[in-house]
This record gives C-alpha cells, sequence and structure tokens, in this order.
C-alpha cells in the first residue's frame, strides 16, 4: 500500500468512525474540508496547541495519556474563556506508521473528546519527528467571554483543584528529590502529569461572575502575569492559602512545595478574579462544577505580583516555564 493510501486508511480506521457525532457538523472526516454550523448569538473561540516529543514528553508518558493530555490541554484554554468545546481538528507528524501507537493515542483522544461532547473534524497525518497538534473550536455567548485583561483593584484571586502536583511528578520522575514516596502517592502525582483535567464546566459556570481568567499551564507566577499585565494593576498572593493535595502534602513539607507550586506548570487549572460584590454567587455557583476552588490573594492597584507568608513579605526569582 503507497503512503497516501496507507494515510487515508489510518484515518477511516483509528479517527473516522470514532468519537462523538455532532448535529453542528454535516460533512466531517473524508472530505477536503469539515463544514460546520455555528449557532447564532454566540462568538467562535479557537485554541490550538503543539506537543513535541523531547521538549512537553519523554518516554515515561503512557501512549494514551499523549492523546489525554493533548486534548485536555487544548480544552483548558476553551475553559479560561468561558466557552463550550463543540470541534477539534487534528494533525499528526510520525516517525512511522505504527498501528498499536495510533490506536493507544486514538483512545485516549477520543475519550476526552467525547467526555466534552467535542467532535474530531478532520486533520491530516505525515511523517516526521513526534509532533502532535490539536486546535479545538468552542462556542460562547456573545460579549461574555473571559479574557485576562478585566481584573480590577479588590478583586478576590482563585484558582480551582490544587497546585504542584504535575512539576512535583516530574520531579521524582528525575529524582530530584531526597524523600521517598509510596506507589499511591507517585501514582497520584503522574495522573495529574499526564492526565489533566480541563475544567471546562467551572469555566461556562463563572463567565458572568469573573473580571478575569486564565488557565496555570506555565506556573501560576508566570500566568498570573498574564493577567496582571493585560489589565495593568497588580496582586498579592498569600503562600499559606495555595491549595495542596493530599499526595503532595506527603512528599515536600511546607514552604519546600511553593516553588513547584507557583514555578512548576502543567497544573491546567483555571485562576481568574471575582469582585467581592459577586465572591458570594459566585461561590454558590462554582459548587455546580463539582471542583473546589481557593481564594488565594487579591488584585490590588500598585503594579508587580508580591507574595506573603504570615504578614511577611517573600521573594522568589522568576521561574515560570518557557517553551524556547
Amino acid at each position: 500500500m503507497d503512503s497516501t493510501r496507507r494515510e487515508f486508511a489510518l484515518i477511516e480506521r483509528f479517527f473516522k468512525e470514532r468519537g462523538v457525532k455532532r448535529a453542528d457538523v454535516p460533512i466531517s472526516v473524508g472530505d477536503d474540508a469539515a463544514i460546520l454550523a455555528p449557532p447564532t448569538n454566540s462568538h467562535i473561540a479557537v485554541t490550538t496547541d503543539t506537543m513535541v516529543q523531547g521538549v512537553h514528553f519523554d518516554e515515561h508518558t503512557p501512549i494514551s495519556a499523549l492523546g489525554h493530555k493533548l486534548a485536555a490541554v487544548n480544552l483548558s484554554d476553551l475553559a479560561a474563556m468561558g466557552a463550550e468545546p463543540a470541534w477539534a481538528s487534528l494533525a499528526l507528524t510520525l516517525p512511522d506508521f505504527n498501528e498499536a501507537w495510533l490506536d493507544d493515542f486514538s483512545r485516549g483522544l477520543i475519550d476526552m473528546l467525547d467526555y466534552h461532547h467535542c467532535s474530531l473534524i478532520g486533520g491530516d497525518i505525515t511523517r516526521g519527528p513526534l509532533t502532535l497538534t490539536l486546535t479545538v473550536h468552542g462556542f460562547v455567548p456573545t460579549d461574555r467571554y473571559l479574557l485576562r485583561s478585566g481584573a480590577q483593584p479588590g478583586d478576590r484571586i482563585y484558582v480551582s483543584g490544587t497546585l504542584g502536583d504535575a512539576a512535583l511528578a516530574l520531579a521524582v520522575q528525575q529524582a530530584k528529590l531526597s524523600s521517598s514516596c509510596s506507589d499511591s502517592v507517585r501514582d497520584a502525582l503522574n495522573d495529574r502529569l499526564f492526565r489533566p483535567t480541563p475544567r471546562v464546566m467551572l469555566g461556562t459556570l463563572i463567565r458572568n461572575q469573573a473580571n478575569s481568567a486564565i488557565d496555570l499551564s506555565d506556573g501560576l507566577g508566570g500566568d498570573l502575569q498574564h493577567i496582571l499585565s493585560a489589565s495593568n494593576v497588580g496582586a498579592r498572593i498569600d503562600l499559606a492559602a495555595l491549595p495542596r493535595s493530599q499526595a503532595f502534602a506527603e512528599v515536600v513539607k511546607g514552604e519546600q512545595g511553593w516553588p513547584y507550586q507557583l514555578f512548576g506548570g502543567d497544573d491546567y487549572e483555571l485562576c481568574f478574579t471575582v469582585p467581592e460584590g459577586r465572591r458570594g454567587a459566585f461561590e454558590t455557583i462554582s459548587r455546580q462544577a463539582g471542583v473546589a476552588v481557593t481564594a488565594i490573594g487579591v488584585i490590588e492597584k500598585e503594579a508587580g505580583l508580591r507574595y506573603t507568608h504570615a504578614g511577611e513579605r517573600v521573594n522568589f526569582d522568576n521561574q515560570s516555564y518557557s517553551h524556547f
């Protein structure tokens, strides 16, 4: 079978017949382009993420987790905008056409997309260094999307879930910690690294309460700075308020955990700001999402990001993740 026929056969087998079918996709995988029917009174939010072997993942990453995470990181971007996922397109560059690899990868990808009722509508497969790219489209009601630029002095700063687990999992893998941990703790941390949970429902629920939002992909310290810069404000973070999982707390104690929580990255939680007058309504609505949210600080008029503990200022070097 020539390479072109093989490509079409792989698309047909591993992607076309799998996944949710949406009524707003009259033509999907199999034609030169997909035909889509966006809803009225909505804007379309679009995001793209690429994962490259040796940069974003290595041989420790389970193949199905690659598909899961590729979908999750894109869905997390939509969640930060308050958007509901709808369509996804996939571009794969593979060193060889390994059917077993494609089967595991596609199942991880489609399972995550299916959970959020997001339809795979097309893409491309070609030969080359292992590179995974996904583009996801979502809907958000007109003028109700969340941005980085809306934070106001006095807003409370919240994060969803817990922080630092993924970074700690990587440190444990690379033997950068002297402390040992049980298999159950290691598995819990690895699950946060390999299979993050995008907070899509939370994003759609808070879009009427939050003034600004961002997803935490590169670390709280760096990502929150994007909100501050876009909004022309500053912030104060209470380090004692940073939420930790039980697994995290078993591996590192006290201030030893702060760098992982602030600068480690790969959390894929939401960070958002809520004005004082909406906090009650926000906390009531956020419980519907089934994920904990924690107030960790406040937006201030003075520029800059400040960290405090027990009323004292704590200084850190800028250690957030960089793609280059």
